[in-house]
């Protein structure tokens, strides 16, 4: 039994492999990480999310709102960018435009979500307990690394389908179906933007408001910290009280759909090291999860490569944030009365439930 168990440890990769990413790192991490929305049945049975609007006022675990929410975001541009320096040797130039282009996009998200948002745009970010912050960090490093596989061309066996290396079947162009991609891409991010910036706004307005009333001068505290307001119903926020949710879900889609002009880095003047992992004995097999098999076989229809770490980070991205946001229309109406939040759904339109 112990040589057996000596064995299997012998056999699983290094800390450094999964670091650095192998083509069998990067199959173990995607294998794992499709399964991410079973962990969150969690979070709709349990209200506990001690940041933001619920952060805990009191606990010394808590850390800056600002600093937390930059270390947890920051984590995923850096891995990715550090994962593709590493493996191609500091050469991105190997990688086909496209593969660049998905990367670009990716840098470009969380270069607003760590840097603006919580330093330059956000008028005050309550503490974050650093079980959301450690936990955050988890997801996007996971997140970055299976995207950075897949963005290096690595070829994995997916259940059934065969060898699957990104871009079987593409000729190196922007087909339709990743323009189509690029443009929701940029419509979701566009109104994410918006819809936390009026939510930004609101909040500015109403704690000058509250500033304006106050009889002590010399009161230096941030006078916009845990000043939160309730949209009004118009716009963005006419049906729906997280707009900036689905708008971000559009964009990871669009992410995704952009990302089927990804094509195989392994010949000619593209990424070596995917023909290297291709030449080995055994290709890494992955599984995968009941909920992504539908689109796995409407990909094989359309002849389009399986974007897979952008289709689950999709999944993952709604299924991490839906009850979290049902929680916080919750919390609104709590706060605010029914009334206020009237028939208002979290992220479907006049759907209290959703």
């Amino acid at each position: 039994m112990g040589s057996m168990i000596s064995s299997g440890m012998n056999s699983f990769p290094s800390l450094r492999e999964f670091i650095t990413l192998t083509p069998r790192t990067y199959a173990i991490l995607v294998n794992v990480f499709q399964y991410f929305p079973v962990v969150t049945i969690a979070q709709w049975l349990l209200s506990y999310h001690p940041a933001g609007k619920t952060s805990l006022r009191t606990s010394p675990l808590n850390i800056p709102g600002r600093l937390a929410w930059c270390l947890m975001e920051i984590i995923a541009p850096l891995n990715l960018l550090y994962t593709l320096h590493t493996s191609l040797s500091g050469d991105l130039s190997v990688l086909p435009w496209q593969n660049l282009l998905v990367a670009v996009l990716y840098v470009v998200h969380y270069i607003n979500r760590a840097v603006a948002s919580p330093w330059f745009v956000a008028p005050s970010m309550s503490p974050i307990h650093a079980f959301v912050m450690v936990s955050a960090m988890g997801f996007n490093w996971m997140n970055s690394s299976c995207l950075a596989g897949w963005i290096l061309g690595y070829p994995v066996d997916i259940q059934g389908l065969g060898t699957a290396t990104a871009g079987d079947g593409v000729d190196g162009g922007m087909g339709l179906l990743p323009t189509v991609g690029l443009g929701l891409f940029v419509i979701g991010m566009v109104g994410n933007i918006y819809s936390e910036r009026a939510l930004f706004r609101l909040r500015r307005e109403e704690g000058d408001k509250r500033a304006a009333k106050k009889t002590d001068n010399n009161d230096t505290s941030n006078k916009y910290h845990k000043i939160y307001v309730i949209p009004p119903k118009q716009g963005v926020f006419r049906s729906i009280l997280y707009p900036h949710y689905v708008f971000e879900w559009i964009e990871w889609f669009g992410f995704a759909l952009a990302g089927t002009a990804i094509f195989p880095a392994g010949s000619g003047s593209v990424n070596p090291i995917a023909a290297t992992a291709t030449a080995a004995a055994t290709v890494p097999r992955i599984s995968l999860a009941p909920w992504l098999v539908p689109a796995a076989i409407v990909a094989e229809k359309l002849k389009v490569p399986l974007p897979l770490p952008a289709l689950v980070f999709v999944v993952n991205a709604v299924t991490n944030m839906l009850p979290h946001a049902r929680w916080g229309r919750k919390w609104y109406v709590e706060n605010f009365g029914k009334e206020a939040v009237g028939s208002r759904g979290v992220a479907v339109p006049w759907c209290p439930w959703l």
